[in-house]
């Protein structure tokens, strides 16, 4: 079996839980790693003990024996990095957003189609054991016809800071940080309904940014459902952890964190079911990053379609786009 060799551009937070999940997966070997600031490259180099540390991406770029990147910059550099690294004959994850706009996201999906290179994106909650389970009661139908669904993605009496609040380099705020989770997770959980209009109401409430940190948004899907989006930075209560949703049919109810069902029995009687997961070590846990970059390499090593993929990168960032125009002119936004 051939070693797929991957090199990572960012070098921040996130990027230690990429690399910890490329560990865990047989025949990788992670050859490079950029970073802004060579002390910042040649500490996350010594820590795992990847062979070259660079601050020019173009080192990776041009090399043409990797096959892969994991981009973990400001979202402001995803589609520029993304579209030279296709170009240049390698695969490319991306984290979440998959650009800072919708347009961004159509031209890496066209360069991506015409080099025959492929594209995944982070929406790592696609990789959850608790939301799969919610995904399979959905698709069960025990919980009857979904008619609607509360979520967020919110940070409680905390915020970032840095790049993440500036609106040229992050593209939008808690939206863009926090909102785009709770979208995709809730529509992997449907099942991948296609939006078909978005409301949005979105604020800055907490700091002298340039970006949004409080948004409510209402996404109508294609088969009906009404999806309520929540995002915030430092907001002052949050329903549980940062990440959770709620999922309303006509024979019942799921919660995603804390996961349990509750089926309807009668008048004023239901049936809940707490089911039997897997203990997480913390909110964000290490595997749902695993599974993901166990994924990217099969796709890789089989030329396969990643899911989540250019599609699904595409449908998230026309949400955001429309929310944001949504807010901006009061009015819906028919997608």
């Amino acid at each position: 079996m051939k070693t797929i060799k991957i090199a990572l551009i960012g070098a921040g937070y996130i990027a230690d839980y990429h690399i910890r999940g490329l560990q865990c997966v047989p025949e990788v070997e992670i050859v490079a790693v950029v970073a802004r600031t060579n002390e910042s490259a040649q500490k996350f180099a010594l820590k795992y003990g990847v062979a070259y540390s660079y601050t020019d991406v173009s080192k990776v770029v041009n090399d043409p024996n990797i096959d892969g990147v994991i981009i973990s910059t400001p979202n402001q550099f995803h589609a520029p990095y993304a579209l030279d690294c296709l170009k240049n004959g390698k695969a490319v994850f991306l984290e979440k957003p998959m650009g800072i706009n919708a347009q961004e996201g159509r031209q890496i999906g066209k360069v991506a189609k015409d080099y025959g290179q492929l594209v995944m994106v982070g929406h790592m909650w696609r990789f959850d054991t608790d939301t799969d389970y919610v995904k399979d009661a959905v698709a069960s139908g025990k919980l009857g016809k979904i008619f609607k669904t509360k979520g967020y993605g919110i940070h409680e009496n905390w915020g970032p800071s840095g790049w993440f609040t500036k609106k040229e380099l992050a593209g939008g705020g808690a939206l863009a940080d926090m909102g785009v989770h709770a979208i995709d997770s809730i529509r992997y959980v449907l099942g991948d309904p296609k939006p078909v209009k978005v409301y949005a109401r979105i604020a800055t409430n907490f700091g002298e940014y340039d970006v949004d940190d409080t948004g409510i948004l209402v996404i109508t899907w294609d088969n009906g459902t009404e999806s309520i989006i929540e995002s915030g930075w430092w907001h002052p209560h949050m329903d549980g952890p940062e990440a959770g949703a709620g999922v309303f049919g006509t024979k019942g109810y799921a919660s995603l964190f804390p996961t349990f069902l509750k089926i309807t029995k009668g008048e004023e009687s239901f049936e809940k079911i707490v089911p039997d997961l897997p203990k997480r070590e913390e909110h964000c846990d290490q595997i749902i990053y695993t599974r993901q970059m166990e994924h990217f390499v099969e796709c890789i090593r089989n030329k396969e379609t990643p899911v989540p993929g250019i599609l699904e990168g595409q449908i998230v960032l026309d949400i955001v786009d429309a929310a944001y125009e949504s807010a901006k002119t009061g009015e819906v936004v028919h997608l």
